[in-house]
């Protein structure tokens, strides 16, 4: 009995760990430095150089979990930083997906103040961004607020980029931040009891 006792407890830790990606770094930790990125993450096109914070750029803030985060910009000149990761598990076609993360906006940020929002990307390559998996509203606040994400591949992804962008109908690029910290696991739901809103898998001309 003890045996079969041990072998289902094995089978149901098994599973769990099946359910869930955990992200390398997920709080962005790392000795702060600007034009740094944090140990797990790959800076992705030429203008990606995020800031492991604080101490830098006039933010000052406490982090949302441990000792740093991240801070990722958009600029005047049309360009904007974004970073991403190798899963340990692919994301799997056709599945339903929760994520959350706590994200702000800096009120400084050496002049880099306006508000912007964040783009999660699933893909198969570093930094190919081939499906928006979700995204935010324009990042307004100051203060650490948790974001909840559900998502649903059209096909299997095994990378996963995290993008800070305009904001929607923007026609001169400007200056904006936002900062972010605490990255949960990404846990497979149940898709019967969460069919995807349309704006949760794309967004207008995506």
């Amino acid at each position: 009995m003890k045996f079969f006792q041990t072998l289902l407890l094995v089978l149901i830790s098994i599973a769990i760990s099946q359910a869930q990606i955990k992200l390398s770094n997920s709080s962005f930790e790392g000795i702060p430095k600007d034009a740094t990125t944090p140990l797990g993450w790959d800076p992705c096109g030429m203008n990606s150089t995020p800031d492991i914070l604080p101490g830098h750029w006039g933010v000052e803030r406490a982090p949302a979990d441990g000792k740093t985060f991240i801070g990722l910009i958009t600029r005047e000149d049309n360009t904007w930083e974004y970073i991403g990761q190798n899963l340990n598990q692919s994301l799997k076609a056709n599945e339903c997906y929760t994520f959350s993360a706590e994200i702000a906006r800096s009120p400084t940020y050496a002049g880099y103040n306006q508000p912007i929002k964040l783009k999660i990307w699933g893909g198969n390559k570093p930094c190919e961004k081939e499906q928006l998996l979700a995204f935010t509203q324009p990042i307004t606040h100051f203060e650490w607020k948790p974001y909840d994400f559900l998502f649903f591949p059209k096909k299997s992804y095994n990378y996963l980029i995290i993008e800070a962008h305009f904001v929607d109908g923007t026609v001169i690029p400007y200056r904006g931040n936002l900062i972010m910290d605490n990255c949960s696991l990404i846990e497979v739901c149940e898709r019967a009891l969460a069919e995807p809103p349309v704006s949760d898998a794309c967004e207008p001309g995506c």
